[in-house]
Parts: structure tokens; sequence; C-alpha cells
């Protein structure tokens, strides 16, 4: 029993950048910057879809769901890695660790689903047009959000479990900004190639096999929009596909590039920033994509703005 007791550490250390300090400053700039920013829009993405009529369908509501996954994907890591970076003493509790690992999981795992859905949606809307609003009813996108959801956090659960149960024998370092699995992989004290295993098989379902679907989905697409006679089609029809194919690009291919590569100890600094790329930045970029590429956001941002000042007025 105390063996047990031994190999589960009250806190964990994480190292992050601490033997490099000169970063420290610069980094706890650009995780503040990005947080608000990702806060502010993501929170204005929700209102201007909730209050605008003209924002209530399909695409929006899936847009709606990303923007609240990325805020609360980004509020589980970056306020205990900025207050990390102020504080001498670099740690987060057990139970800290335990909730942010699961959190991250979670909401990571949901939106490579939920990515995957709003390729499906766009390839209806263009391909399928005139049973879009047959085939993509309000049941069915209720369904597929739903079924998003579900399917990460249930995945959380189980890798979570393999996770947690792995004896770590008083290693309490974590070399990273905060609980994510190949990090924690690295403190057990055991051959951990059975859960290496399981982490890149799950990768597998999670990243390569909506990335393909996504992929197909977008080939049909392009085919369908050559087909538009009207140049302006074809332009609002890549306008709101190419929105969407930068959010994926950006955040498979950091997600692909970290779980899917095979372990290098002279790729662990790589592998960190690589993991703030999809864990700060991309949730700050994805409200700007969808809004400076989007007429109907940037319309909807104009009525509310103006609707408030006539408010006010």
């Amino acid at each position: 029993m105390n063996q047990v007791n031994e190999s589960i550490p009250q806190e964990f250390i994480l190292l992050g950048f601490s033997d490099r300090p000169w970063l420290e400053l610069p980094l706890f700039v650009v995780f503040l910057v990005s947080y608000i920013l990702t806060i502010f829009g993501n929170l204005a993405i929700i209102l201007v879809s909730y209050l605008d009529p003209k924002l209530h369908t399909p695409m929006y509501f899936f847009l709606t769901n990303l923007s609240l996954l990325d805020l609360c994907y980004t509020t589980s890591t970056v306020p205990q890695m900025l207050v990390n970076i102020c504080s001498t003493r670099k740690v987060i509790s057990y139970g800290g660790c335990v909730a942010q690992l699961f959190i991250f999981l979670a909401l990571g795992s949901t939106e490579c689903l939920l990515l995957a859905v709003m390729s499906f949606d766009r390839f209806v809307a263009i391909c399928r047009p005139l049973y879009y609003s047959v085939i993509m009813h309000q049941r069915l996108c209720l369904q597929l959000a739903a079924a998003s959801w579900l399917s990460g956090f249930g995945n959380s659960v189980l890798q979570s479990t393999w996770t947690l149960q792995m004896p770590l024998c008083g290693h309490r370092e974590v070399d990273h900004f905060f609980c994510e699995v190949p990090a924690l992989l690295k403190l057990s004290c055991v051959d951990t190639t059975a859960n290496e295993a399981e982490l890149f098989f799950i990768s597998v379902l999670f990243l390569l096999i909506p990335v393909t679907f996504i992929l197909i989905s977008y080939g049909f697409i392009v085919q369908a929009v050559l087909r538009i006679q009207s140049a302006k089609g074809r332009r609002k029809a890549f306008g709101t596909c190419g929105s969407h194919l930068i959010v994926v690009s950006l955040f498979y291919g950091t997600a692909i590039y970290m779980y899917l590569q095979p372990p290098s100890p002279n790729s662990k600094d790589r592998g960190k920033m690589v993991s703030l790329f999809y864990g700060i930045i991309t949730p700050m970029l994805n409200p700007l994509i969808y809004t400076l590429r989007n007429k109907d956001v940037k319309g909807a941002f104009r009525r509310l703005i103006l609707r408030i000042f006539l408010i006010k007025k």
C-alpha cells in the first residue's frame, strides 16, 4: 500500500522551458494575448450566431459548437500556464493534472470529429444544394454534434484511465507546459510500449480517419464548384470552404505531427511548441479565419453593433 501511495505524487512540476528563463517573458505575453483574443473572438461568434436569425443554420450551429470547444479547450490549460510562468514553483496538483488531462483530451478528440462533421455539412450544401434542408435537418445536426461530444469524452475516459494507471514511482517532473498523455507516459517507471501502441491506434481513429473523410468530401466539393458556371458562385463556395480547410490544416497538421510521429529525444522541445500551436494558437485563429473570410458573419456583426448603438441612442 505504501508503494502505491509513493507512486502517486501530490503534485507535478511542469518544467516547460524553465531551463531557458529568457523565454518566459515572451511566452507569457504570447499566451496572455492569445488567450484574451481566444475568449473575445469565440464569445463573439457564439453571441452573434445566437442573436442573428440569419445565422440559425447548420453551418453556424456547428461553428458555435467549435467556438465553445475552443473556449473550454484553452481555459483548461492557459490560466495554469500563465500562473506557472510567473511563479518560481511551477507546480500543478495531482487532481488539477488529472482534470487538465481529461478535459484537454475530451475537447481535443471532440474537435477532431466536429471538423469532419463540418466538412460533411459543406459537402451537402454544395454537392446536394436542393436537398440540403431535407438532409441537414435540426435533429440530424443535434445527433451529429452529440455524437462528436460523446465520442470525444468517451475517448478521454479510456485514455486518461490507461495513462493514470501507469506507476510513476515518485517521478513528478513533467517536461511540458501542461498534463498531456505523451509527457505523462515518459514519467512511468515501467514499459509503456502497450500504452504507446494504444495511443497510436486511437490517434489514427481520431486524426487520420477524419482527415481522410474531409479530403474525400472536399474532392467532391471541388468537382461540384468547378461545375458552377457563375464566377461569383464559385468564389462564394470556395470562400466558405476555404475557411474550414485552413482550420483543418492548422489543427490536424500539428496534432498529427505530435501524436503520430515516432518518439525522439531530439524533438522534445519541438513537440512542446507544436502542442502549444494546436492548444493555443489554433483556437485563437479560428474566429479570425471564420469572420475575416465570411461575409455573413461580418454582416451579422455589423447588424449587432448597429442594434446596440440604436438601443443606446
